[in-house]
């Protein structure tokens, strides 16, 4: 199954100085979060991957133009280093149809520039580059596929990092919730979808405020509340804590290298409210 990877953001909220790198490939140790999230799709067999480019697509492009297996795979070296033979390969198997879909594009209009390149497949992956999870992807797809739904993502509480502030009429704070405390999810940012999805996409249109919503109010958007791990990487603050969990050994979305078998916690349908 194809796997479309928006990878035009910004992420002007997680630079330090004046780099230029698009946010997907800000890096987690050493390798951009864009690999890790290739890396987990690839575990449960989806390898072919586009990528929608838009600002610093030519770091995307030679990212990977110049990639060496051997920054993370062991392998043997003789003659002097004219000869390497790999004990282990991480893109090798792999299909990357690199799309320039403009600088400033809405995530919907990306997708429909796209779209010539996802004729023929009935469903597909979707992903926003910048967010992590352990979630059971082959088990979402499975749940989805049993639907007539055209767009499905995962639901997954908020962080805890805001809190929410209940005050009286006297402005006197009687409350300070965590967020993740509150009965209430956001999107998740992995989406299963249908070629029924561009039904609902004209242009210039977003995926979620518009696809979305669009399908939802004739109850084909699913929401899927996931529980398990699951991590945005929209700030220096996030960033930092997704190299310290890396640096320590404990990465939950590297399924394929600490876990036999995938997925994390279980999966459960979340009701969607209507929308009028």
């Amino acid at each position: 199954m194809k796997v479309v990877l928006f990878c035009g953001g910004l992420g002007m909220r997680m630079r330090a100085d004046n780099q230029s790198l698009p946010k997907p490939m800000m890096p987690i140790g050493s390798r951009p979060v864009l690999w890790h999230i290739m890396r987990y799709f690839a575990h449960f067999g989806h390898t072919e991957f586009i990528l929608c480019l838009g600002h610093g697509a030519e770091a995307v492009k030679d990212y990977f133009l110049d990639y060496r297996e051997t920054a993370s795979n062991d392998f043997v070296l003789t003659k002097g280093g004219q000869h390497v033979d790999m004990l282990g390969t991480d893109i090798s198997d792999w299909t990357i149809t690199f799309i320039d879909t403009g600088m400033d594009t809405p995530i919907g209009e990306r997708l429909r520039r796209v779209r010539p390149y996802l004729e023929g497949d009935e469903y597909f992956l979707a992903n926003y580059g910048d967010v992590l999870t352990d979630a059971p992807m082959n088990d979402l797809i499975d749940q989805f596929t049993d639907t007539d739904a055209v767009a499905q993502f995962i639901a997954v509480k908020p962080g805890d990092s805001f809190h929410v502030v209940e005050v009286d009429t006297d402005d006197k704070v009687t409350g300070l919730v965590p967020a993740g405390d509150l009965p209430f999810r956001i999107n998740g940012g992995y989406f299963v979808l249908r070629q029924g999805i561009f039904d609902y996409l004209d242009e210039g249109d977003d995926l979620v405020m518009d696809g979305c919503v669009k399908a939802a109010k004739e109850g084909r958007t699913r929401a899927v509340a996931y529980d398990g791990f699951w991590a945005p990487m929209d700030t220096l603050k996030e960033r930092s804590h997704l190299e310290d969990l890396y640096r320590r050994g404990c990465s939950p979305w590297a399924l394929w290298r600490d876990r036999p078998n995938p997925g994390g916690a279980p999966i459960v349908p979340v009701d969607m409210p209507s929308i009028a």
